[in-house]
């Protein structure tokens, strides 16, 4: 998970990272309001463009990634018309997943001293969201799709293992002892609104069982010269960033 301001300079280096094929092509980006009004009312140091920014960019650079995002309804400044934009937000990008909260007071903070949002109305713009949320199903079109996943629990009902392909997406297949921890072919069958359905294929096999890597060489990628060297100064780079920016970072509300 990671907030926009923290990765918009370093979005070339985000997706060489997320196109790695032993990371999962999936990045947690909360944004929280499609209202700049209440993007700034919140404190938050980046506006709408700046996360739309974000997806545009990794959407183009990482085909197929998964971006899920956090929404707060009912923040105390938040109008009708505010609530429209954070509607039209998700509306663009259909998001795979898609966390929603109402707002809550933190004791202390400027927000809890605003002037609240009736809760009736906080209620039916949660719903409305939901709603929308329920309107489209993200993995219809993979039926029918050949994929490889790694299995690595069991589900809650007890039948199937949890396994997710390289977007981190869901998907579930039977139970059988020689699956778990394994990577599965498996052609996908059904869809859901949270999770795919997967029948297993004949090919099995242990991750992670490669040849050594030379020293300095980053794993997965095959590049010439000191290109893997770029990568992994350009890794840490963005690590201590990152860190800078959290620990000088004030809070939002």
């Amino acid at each position: 998970m990671t907030n926009p301001p923290y990765i918009l300079e370093h979005l070339e280096e985000i997706a060489k990272i997320m196109s790695h094929p032993r990371v999962y092509r999936f990045l947690h980006v909360p944004v929280q309001s499609g209202s700049d009004q209440v993007l700034a009312d919140m404190k938050r140091q980046y506006c709408r463009s700046d996360f739309e920014n974000v997806v545009d960019f990794l959407k183009e650079k990482v085909p197929g990634i998964t971006i899920a995002t956090d929404i707060i309804c009912g923040f105390p400044t938040e109008t009708e018309r505010d609530f429209e934009d954070t509607i039209n937000l998700c509306n663009k990008y259909n998001f795979p997943s898609l966390f929603i909260n109402q707002f809550f007071p933190r004791p202390g903070t400027p927000a809890s001293l605003l002037p609240k949002v009736p809760t009736q109305e906080v209620k039916q713009r949660t719903k409305r969201l939901t709603d929308l949320f329920y309107t489209y199903q993200p993995y219809d079109h993979k039926i029918g799709e050949i994929q490889e996943v790694l299995a690595t629990e069991v589900s809650h009902d007890k039948k199937h293992y949890v396994t997710h392909n390289e977007f981190y997406e869901q998907v579930l297949i039977p139970m059988r002892k020689e699956f778990l921890g394994k990577l599965v072919k498996v052609k996908i069958n059904k869809a859901t609104k949270f999770s795919m359905i997967g029948e297993p294929l004949d090919e099995i096999k242990m991750p992670g069982l490669t040849k050594p890597l030379e020293k300095g060489q980053v794993s997965g990628v095959k590049l010439e010269g000191n290109v893997d060297k770029k990568v992994l100064i350009a890794l840490l780079l963005l690590f201590i960033s990152i860190v800078i920016k959290l620990l000088c970072n004030k809070k939002y509300f």
